[in-house]
């Protein structure tokens, strides 16, 4: 691994692609990198954030444009309902 990802292999991490959209994953290390116990977050400056369960999934490395380790005791205690918030927009490297 030289993708500088490995500190987050089994850990929960939010990713924020370019498009905007704003995953939050554990990380996998099978033959590449996969995403386990996926859900992406959509935001809505009118209703509260809907979090859309994906399960397994694959995002390509180019398309990553931000990664964070998720703190998963003060991400539990948020309440997403009460979030409003304009959706993300696109990443522009």
């Amino acid at each position: 691994m030289s993708s500088g990802l490995e500190s987050y292999v089994n850990h929960t991490v939010s990713i924020i692609t370019s498009d905007g959209r704003n995953f939050v994953v554990n990380i996998l290390l099978l033959n590449k990198y996969y995403i386990d116990d996926s859900h992406e977050r959509v935001y809505s400056p009118n209703q509260g954030v809907e979090q859309i369960i994906l399960g397994l999934h694959l995002i390509r490395g180019d398309n990553v444009a931000i990664i964070g380790e998720v703190d998963e005791t003060m991400d539990s205690s948020i309440d997403l309902s009460a979030i409003r918030a304009e959706p993300i927009g696109s990443v522009v490297f």
